[in-house]
This record gives structure tokens, sequence and C-alpha cells, in this order.
């Protein structure tokens, strides 16, 4: 990965047009562009009901890793290429900074009329609002438990 790439950050709301576009958070498109990303990668999670998508520094960083693992005899790089690589799409960013998504992602995220981008660091998420709400409550514990169970902490 280059030096201090900007993390993706934050929630914003987004809109799914008729046309399967949505219009990528402009300070996501600028943390894309820096990373000579011609667009966005995304795939469907393999874990939620939701669209991981990255750059190029996500995408060569997964792949120096997988290269690692024999590619005819490791089950694990079998697993992990069909998992992200497989599923994965380069879409490119029309003048208004929009992508069409997929017809196959969008019915995998359940996405409707209305998006919800997560910024989750070194890719950023696309959740149909109401799951997405529903998942920050989990986080949220989740985060919670982690302070409760960390040494000297407790929340109060």
């Amino acid at each position: 990965m280059a030096g201090a790439v900007q993390p993706f950050i934050g929630t914003v709301q987004g809109t799914l047009d008729a046309k399967g576009r949505v219009c990528i958070p402009a300070t996501y498109r600028q943390i894309l562009a820096v990373q000579n990303t011609a667009g966005c990668y995304v795939c469907p999670s393999f874990v939620e009901q939701t669209l991981e998508a990255f750059g190029e520094d996500v995408l060569q960083s997964f792949h120096q890793r997988l290269s690692q693992l024999d590619p005819f005899f490791s089950a694990a790089h079998d697993d992990q290429a069909y998992a992200v690589l497989s599923s994965s799409q380069l879409l490119t960013l029309d003048e208004q900074g929009r992508v069409r998504l997929p017809d196959a992602v969008i019915a995998h995220a359940g996405l409707k009329d209305r998006v919800t981008f997560v910024g989750m660091g070194s890719k950023f998420q696309i959740w149909e609002p109401g799951a997405f709400e529903a998942k920050r409550s989990t986080w949220v514990a989740n985060a919670r438990g982690l302070r409760v169970n960390a040494p000297g902490g407790a929340v109060g």
C-alpha cells in the first residue's frame, strides 16, 4: 500500500436511480483517484447483505497476499480468490461521479431507491439503509463489549 492514504470515513446517504446508478460520495472519489483507480471495484460481500467497494490499493494488497499461496494446491487460495476476485468488477465513473451497479449486486444487497455508503477505512460498503441500521446496532453493541472487556475499561 502506498504511504499515508486517507481512509474512507463517514456515513453518507445516497440514491439508486432507475438505471441502477449511484453517485459515489465526492470524498470517496478523491481517495479512489489518489489510488489511481478508474472508478471503484465492487463485489458482493460474502459475509453480509451488502456490497464491498474499494480501490487499487486494497486490490493490490489482497493480490499480493494471495500470491503467497500456491494457486493450484492451496484450498485457501481458491476460497479467497473466489470470494473476492471472481466476484469483483471495476465500475467506471461517469461525468457526474456515478457508477452503474450490476443487477446481480443490487439484488444481493437488497437495494431499492436509497443507499447508505459506510466508510470502513481501506474500503467502503454500500448498504440498503434499513439493513445498515440493523447492523449498526450490532456493531455498536460489539464495540461497547470491547470497551467493557478492555483492561481498565468500563462503560459508564
